[in-house]
């Protein structure tokens, strides 16, 4: 079985919308576009350590907006994200079903993303593609987060978190705060959520 790891650059208030670049995803009217490029961490050593982790040839599972920006940028940036066009792309999307970006698999449903989990292979990153997280969140099939929190909010935007988010339980495995506060926080599904009473 292969684990499917989110990976998510996020605001206090917990909007993934758009993160690098402003006209990355300007869709209902957003217009915070890059908010991250001023906290960004690449004079930081040990944040750049972590980074090289998180950038590491892995397949990709991605939603389709997402893919067709992936597509037009990194096929020729790839010495930025070494591996980026060798790995296996897992698309989701109802209208595609083809691209000119090698190693790109089209899948139409939940049970298709199932039968690629239960696959043999690496571990399957997923970048961006807040719709595609929502349905994996929905149906219990993300077995990490690995979260970047930035110090800033945005009062809107697309959130990592929505209605149909199932409640689970995760155990922190790795993190990392940069001088200037940015939080890495890597989690690991543990099973359900516990109650109980403060002091008792």
């Amino acid at each position: 079985m292969r684990k499917i790891i989110v990976l998510t650059f996020l605001t206090l208030d917990g909007v993934m919308q758009a993160p690098g670049m402003p006209d990355e995803d300007t869709s209902d009217g957003f217009k915070y576009g890059g908010w991250s490029a001023p906290y960004f961490y690449e004079a930081d050593e040990a944040a750049g350590e972590f980074m090289e982790k998180h950038m590491k040839s892995a397949d990709l599972l991605l939603g389709r907006k997402t893919f067709e920006f992936f597509a037009s940028f990194w096929p020729t940036h790839a010495d930025i994200w070494p591996g980026i066009n060798d790995v296996t792309k897992y698309v989701m999307s109802n209208t595609m079903d083809k691209s000119d970006w090698k190693n790109s698999v089209f899948l139409k449903s939940v049970d298709d993303i199932k039968k690629l989990k239960n696959s043999e292979g690496s571990d399957i990153q997923v970048h961006g593609s807040g719709n595609l997280i929502q349905t994996l969140l929905k149906h219990d099939l993300v077995d990490e987060l690995w979260l970047k929190t930035f110090p800033v909010t945005l009062g809107n935007g697309k959130r990592l978190f929505s209605e149909g988010t199932i409640p689970a339980a995760f155990t922190l495995t790795d993190s990392l705060v940069t001088p200037n506060g940015v939080i890495f926080a890597n989690y690991e599904r543990a099973g359900e959520v516990k109650t109980g009473t403060v002091g008792a």
